[in-house]
């Protein structure tokens, strides 16, 4: 993703191919992975920077075909993670996970 609109987009997307090799990542994705190689992920199995209960959901997803939402905080900053397959000619092409900083208390409408 060194080109285009999502480069410099401020939240991490990072998209694996269906064997779950990283293939892109946006500068924020970078950034959010550096502890863990940040730019060099890219061709390495996203196994290798998950834990092993994470692991077990990604391989969930990835024999069901469904996404997978959820919120986290850590150092005192809260997360919307959301991942999901992405297919390319109809078929299951990967996974692309989006992870962005959202406001601790965040208003929730109901619309009709």
């Amino acid at each position: 993703m060194s080109t285009g609109w999502v480069k410099e987009l401020p939240f991490a997307i990072t998209v694996t191919d269906k064997t779950g090799k990283i293939i892109e990542m946006n500068d924020s994705s970078v950034q959010t992975f550096e502890k863990y190689g940040g730019k060099t992920l890219v061709g390495k199995n996203v196994a290798d920077i998950h834990s092993d209960r994470a692991c077990k959901k990604i391989t969930e997803i990835i024999e069901t075909k469904t996404a997978n939402s959820y919120t986290i905080e850590k150092n005192g900053v809260k997360k919307l993670v959301y991942q999901t397959p992405w297919y390319q000619n109809g078929e299951y092409a990967g996974l692309v996970e989006l992870s962005m900083v959202i406001p601790a208390e965040m208003p929730h409408y109901v619309r009709r």
